[in-house]
């Protein structure tokens, strides 16, 4: 499986939106502060979440973003989709050309597979998220830190994939 850090800075970011949800609109500023991600990262993921839906933009003195529908109808799969990622684990990304311009002896198995994490993405909505207590924790833990500081400007070293 490959999912970039877009996909996961997208759910991430969505997910501290959720949390914070209540509280007025958010600053991107906020969240790349919270969650240690480029200010201008943020703001290419939220122009395509704005344009799917997910977030409602609010300008001004004050402004910044809210979920654009309850936290609990908003599912994770729909998140990554938004920022145009998959959850494709074959070898040719679906096109079934992974072998000698057919599909190779395991092609179904890896299919099947990416299927199942879609389905199971998409059962999980950022409500079920926040609801968690390891959740609340690492939350509660950002709200007390400062900025954190990143050389890099992505905020987690890259394009590494693997929790």
């Amino acid at each position: 499986m490959r999912l970039t850090t877009k996909g996961r800075y997208a759910v991430t970011a969505m997910l501290d939106l959720a949390i914070h949800h209540g509280k007025g609109p958010i600053a991107l500023a906020d969240i790349a502060q919270r969650q240690g991600i480029s200010l201008s990262y943020l703001e290419q993921l939220f122009s395509r979440l704005r344009k799917q839906s997910l977030v409602a933009s609010v300008r001004g003195p004050g402004g910044g973003y809210n979920l654009a529908r309850r936290a609990s109808e908003i599912h994770i799969a729909e998140v990554i989709s938004a920022v145009d990622e998959n959850v494709d684990t074959t070898r040719c990304a679906g096109a079934h050309n992974c072998q000698d311009s057919g599909p190779c002896l395991t092609h179904d198995l890896w299919q099947d597979l990416s299927v199942r994490i879609y389905e199971y993405l998409d059962r999980i909505s950022l409500q079920d998220l926040v609801d968690r207590k390891g959740v609340q924790d690492v939350a509660k833990r950002q709200d007390r830190q400062g900025p954190e500081v990143r050389l890099d400007g992505l905020g987690t070293g890259g394009l590494s994939v693997g929790a």
